[in-house]
């Protein structure tokens, strides 16, 4: 056990004194985190559906700008604003905020909307009840003008993702069109002389409903926060990889693996030692990145990070992230023989898996293909186990495919170094 403890004392030692290196496992990561954060954040928001504001001109003052507005301002996820500067908003000022990326989206109602609406549904109803001729008058069946269709402008920001405008688009067309029935079951009730009741006119038979089964009632929307925190943080603890192989090749390279070898403590406790040891670092890269999102990003004015009350298996799932980290510094450090090679190799081969694991895109906006390779990444394994338990409110039993995978990484990557190493010192 003492051997064990000054092989991990040694390890610390050493990283303590590579300056270098310290920025580059816990500075640089969460830089990395916080400017990558910052950039996505709008773009999260308006995947996600988070309050935004809407340029609305209105030209018709009436009737369904006010159902428009009262629909809106019930939904919540958009805010009308009708006026700039405590002026009305023209067309083509909204038309240039909105191409100038000011806002992503612009409203214009046309002039007398609500007056022609009334006007062609009662020319509808009209033609209707003449053809059963209810009331006996003629002046039905004379030929009215048709009132000709309105349209509701939509300017969308060109950076606009496509699924928003088709949303927005669905969701105006549905508001629209419930104004309408409205509008017809009020002219018929009118021309037949029966009592208006709004409770009628107004009730929608058919709706919708999100069924969230989730065992406590509560859903986390996936945000730029809950995205990059965990993404990140297995970002920093995989970079270890990088002066945990540089280590190992100095040690080969000054002849420490010769004095280890002749002395009485194992290759066993030697990798066990820097097993421990970077685990300790990968934790603490991940605590400080915990730290950064839920005390800083606040202050930023990014969404705070939500760890809520699931801090025991985000841990857990950080310790065999570091695990399979270790394995495959160690491995790297075994078969390379200059720092030259280990250095290189170790970052680039730390980026690709992040990239194909869902570090710097989240997986489910890539192209189909690459949703296919992300699951060879560890980092992917990792991360899913993070959305799990963050999003899903999975248990321990849900992550334990992904956590046995990390484990099982970590097994394959220091049977092959050992492996390797014994091959190599028989040669």
């Amino acid at each position: 056990m003492s051997k064990l403890l000054m092989s991990i004392k040694k390890e610390l030692l050493l990283l303590s004194r590579d300056i270098g290196g310290i920025v580059i496992l816990f500075v640089m990561p969460m830089l990395l985190l916080v400017a990558v954060t910052m950039v996505q954040s709008g773009s999260f928001d308006s995947l996600l559906g988070t309050r935004m504001q809407v340029l609305l001109v209105d030209h018709d003052q009436d009737s369904i700008s006010l159902r428009i507005k009262q629909s809106f301002a019930k939904d919540g996820s958009l805010e009308l604003i009708s006026q700039l500067g405590g002026k009305p908003i023209s067309e083509s000022e909204a038309k240039a905020l909105v191409h100038q990326g000011a806002y992503q989206l612009a409203i214009v109602l046309p002039k007398d909307l609500s007056k022609d609406l009334n006007v062609h549904v009662k020319q509808n109803v009209d033609k209707i009840l003449a053809e059963f001729d209810f009331s006996g008058d003629t002046t039905r069946r004379i030929a009215v003008a048709p009132v000709a269709a309105k349209e509701i402008k939509l300017y969308f920001d060109p950076a606009t993702q496509a699924a928003f405008k088709t949303a927005v688009k669905m969701s105006i067309d549905k508001l629209v069109s419930n104004i309408e029935t409205q509008t017809i079951y009020s002219t018929f009730q009118s021309e037949l002389g029966e009592q208006q009741d709004n409770n009628f006119t107004e009730q929608q038979f058919i709706s919708f409903k999100e069924v969230d089964d989730n065992e406590n009632g509560k859903t986390v929307i996936p945000n730029a926060a809950q995205h990059n925190v965990p993404a990140w943080a297995l970002f920093a603890i995989f970079f270890i990889v990088v002066p945990l192989s540089i280590n190992i090749v100095k040690e080969k390279s000054q002849g420490t693996m010769v004095r280890i070898s002749t002395s009485p403590t194992s290759y066993a406790t030697f990798l066990l030692g820097k097993t421990v040891g970077y685990l300790i670092v990968s934790l603490i890269q991940f605590y400080l990145m915990l730290l950064v999102g839920v005390y800083l990003f606040p202050y930023l004015g990014l969404h705070q990070f939500q760890v809520q009350g699931y801090f025991p298996l985000l841990s857990l799932i950080a310790i065999f992230s570091g695990l399979a980290a270790i394995g495959l510094g160690i491995l790297i450090g075994t078969i390379a023989s200059t720092q030259e090679q280990s250095a290189p190799f170790g970052a680039t081969l730390t980026v690709v898996l992040a990239a194909f694991g869902g570090v710097w895109v989240p997986v489910f906006l890539m192209p189909n293909i690459m949703q296919k390779l992300s699951v060879l990444s560890p980092m992917n394994w990792g991360l899913s186990a993070f959305y799990d338990v963050l999003l899903r409110h999975a248990g321990l039993t849900a992550i334990l495919p992904a956590i046995i995978l990390l484990f099982l990484f970590f097994i394959l990557t220091l049977s092959i170094a050992i492996i390797y190493d014994k091959k190599k010192k028989t040669i």
